[in-house]
């Protein structure tokens, strides 16, 4: 059977997988979900001119060559609080005490920061002064936010696709959004494979090992978006593989990933049970680690089988799962950021595009990243890859990586 490559395994995963369906939440409920709509400003932010600093409204034609030897006396005809809604127009000749964020009364054209007046006294409750000595000259516009500075009305703030971050919360929040259309979370069906594996808090056994595979996959796949229904461990026989796949149809998930029985031995079943109500589109990728990696539907569900050992779970993940993830989760991001890296050392591969564990640190002085790998490559050795702060790309077709040469590298 012919290698796919990882790009043509990667485009045949993501063109079988659309958007979930949609909710409405309250901003409460909205912290790292994906908007499903446009969100269009009705008003424009700030909605008024304010000031940007607690002082005084002034016009600023007043104040022509103020100084401190030589400053300008100003009647203060009102206190503008913020909240306020003044209803004064101010002449030439007058100030207003203003605080940030209060709007400018209409006349006032700029504002002075209290540190340039001899109005010194800012105690909490204390009363406006009647008059007030500025020993600066400003800008018209100076320190005043002008309406619409921000957003103006009708603008498109934030975009379908888009992963909720505080701050746009926040945003929606000021903009009158109380509630807002998301996308809501892929349900992915998780389950490890394998007569070999033990519960994390388990004594070891002769010729057994704890089941690492279900933590780092359940919590990628949170960190990815996706609500997670652990289905626990199948045995290596063709029931408990049915049992478990027949149970992710029942949950009506959105995926089913599983972790090892997708290779070539006497007790892999999942490929087979897989199979037998579906089919697999491919099972091996031209790719280090990582090559027995499965996809096709059980029951019509979108089916996705990682390999056992835990650095090929890990990789394949980053590579394909991902990807899967936030297109099922409605999301356009792109991914895991890349930097572009200096080998730090000679790196030999064996021509598979492969994903190696790196340390990248930044070189200040001439301005580039280094890197070099986080020891043994194994597949099984996952004290690597938690050393590992990237994946190293290396191209397929390439055997050796000389010291000095640049490549692509994930940020982890």
């Amino acid at each position: 059977m012919t290698l796919l490559s990882v790009d043509q395994a990667r485009e045949r995963i993501l063109s079988s997988f659309r958007p979930v369906t949609t909710e409405t939440l309250p901003l409460t409920g909205c912290s790292d979900r994906v908007l499903a709509q446009d969100i269009v400003a009705a008003n424009d932010l700030p909605p008024f001119d304010n000031s940007s600093m607690d002082g005084f409204a002034v016009r600023a034609a007043d104040l022509l060559e103020a100084t401190a030897a030589s400053p300008r006396r100003l009647r203060v005809v009102a206190d503008i609080p913020a909240g306020s809604h003044p209803t004064i127009f101010l002449a030439s000749g007058e100030a207003a005490r203003i605080m940030t964020g209060a709007p400018i009364p209409d006349g006032a054209d700029a504002v002075v920061p209290v540190e340039d007046t001899d109005f010194n006294n800012r105690d909490a409750g204390t009363p406006a002064p009647g008059e007030v000595q500025i020993f600066k000259s400003v800008k018209t516009g100076a320190n005043r936010r002008p309406r619409g500075m921000d957003i103006q009305a009708g603008n498109v703030v934030l975009h379908k696709g888009r992963l909720l971050k505080p701050q746009d919360l926040g945003l929606l929040a000021t903009l009158g959004f109380a509630q807002v259309l998301v996308y809501r979370k892929p349900r992915v069906a998780l389950f490890s494979s394998g007569d070999e594996l033990l519960a994390a808090d388990a004594a070891l056994e002769g010729g057994k090992i704890r089941d690492s595979n279900s933590y780092t996959l359940a919590a990628l796949l949170e960190e990815a978006g996706a609500d997670v229904i652990r289905l626990g461990v199948a045995r290596d026989n063709h029931a408990a593989v049915q049992d478990l796949l027949d149970q992710a149809i029942e949950l009506g998930v959105d995926l089913i990933l599983s972790s090892a029985g997708v290779s070539v031995g006497a007790f892999d079943y999942v490929k087979q049970v897989i199979e037998s109500n579906g089919n697999l589109d491919f099972w091996r990728v031209n790719m280090r680690p990582g090559k027995p990696m499965a996809f096709g539907e059980y029951g019509k569900i979108p089916f996705i089988g990682l390999p056992g050992n835990p650095v090929s779970a890990f990789v394949g993940f980053e590579v394909f799962v991902r990807a899967a993830i936030q297109r099922l989760g409605g999301s356009s991001s792109g991914g895991r950021p890349t930097v572009r890296v200096r080998c730090a050392e000679q790196i030999d591969s064996d021509g598979r595009e492969s994903y190696l564990r790196a340390r990248v640190r930044e070189d200040a002085e001439r301005g580039i990243f280094i890197t070099d790998l986080t020891g043994h490559q194994g597949s099984g050795n996952l004290h690597s890859l938690v050393q590992a702060n990237a994946l190293l790309i290396i191209p397929a077709g390439v055997k050796c990586v000389p010291a000095g040469q640049e490549l692509q590298a994930w940020l982890i």
